[in-house]
């Protein structure tokens, strides 16, 4: 079984499964102090989430993190936008696949490094369904040899 590791906050199973993950960058994240005791609480969902980039910026979209308990904002916003960390040669990088090759930038996991939290980006190609099918074969077909070598 593959067990997640200590540092590793939130992984996006999902990405793998949508995607074909062809290249991966790491990224910091603009975040406030709630956001990061929140992340660290495991409260974030990035199943929904994508990047784009906007004004030579990139840009987490869609990436929820639940409110922090002990500090209460009636003004906090879960689903708001959040600046990423890159540098100027990383975001014409991603700016020029996108609209060359056409691919998209997923998030694939958040994890502590050093006392900061990353983020795993990813350059993705989207999946045909052919594909998604295979995938799941592969995956039943694993389960199973691994149930007989179990009971063996």
């Amino acid at each position: 079984m593959n067990k997640k590791p200590d540092n590793q906050l939130a992984h996006n199973k999902y990405a793998s499964f949508q995607y074909n993950l062809l290249e991966q960058i790491e990224a910091g994240i603009v975040l406030t102090g709630a956001e990061v005791k929140s992340i660290k609480a495991r409260n974030i969902n990035l199943k929904p989430a994508y990047i784009s980039i906007e004004n030579n910026e990139a840009i987490l979209k869609n990436c929820h993190i639940s409110p922090y308990q002990n500090a209460p904002d009636p003004h906090y916003q879960p689903d708001k936008n959040r600046k990423l960390l890159l540098h100027k040669e990383q975001i014409i990088y991603l700016e020029k696949q996108i609209n060359e090759n056409r691919l998209t930038v997923v998030p694939v996991s958040i994890y502590l490094k050093k006392g900061k939290i990353k983020i795993s980006i990813a350059l993705a190609q989207g999946k045909k369904m052919h594909d998604k099918r295979q995938d799941l074969k592969k995956k039943s077909q694993n389960r199973e040899i691994q149930r007989h070598f179990r009971s063996n």
